[in-house]
């Protein structure tokens, strides 16, 4: 697989990566072990390995009481 024919999706809670070549098609969903924020993601491939880190965002949220 190239990388031009890999595509990676998260929603937060799950990650999709998919691929397709001209012989065959792939896709995999992972439920992810805690929240991510998507917005956060960096990916890399190199020497055919796929390298994505996403960052935990916080479980909880304080809630300031005036």
């Amino acid at each position: 697989v190239e990388k031009d024919d890999l595509r990676i999706k998260c929603d937060g809670r799950h990650l999709t990566i998919a691929a397709s070549t001209g012989t065959s098609e792939y896709e995999e969903h992972v439920q992810l072990p805690a929240r991510v924020d998507e917005h956060s993601a960096s990916a890399s491939f190199n020497n055919g390995v796929l390298e994505i880190e996403l960052d935990r965002t916080d479980s909880s949220a304080d809630i300031d009481l005036s």
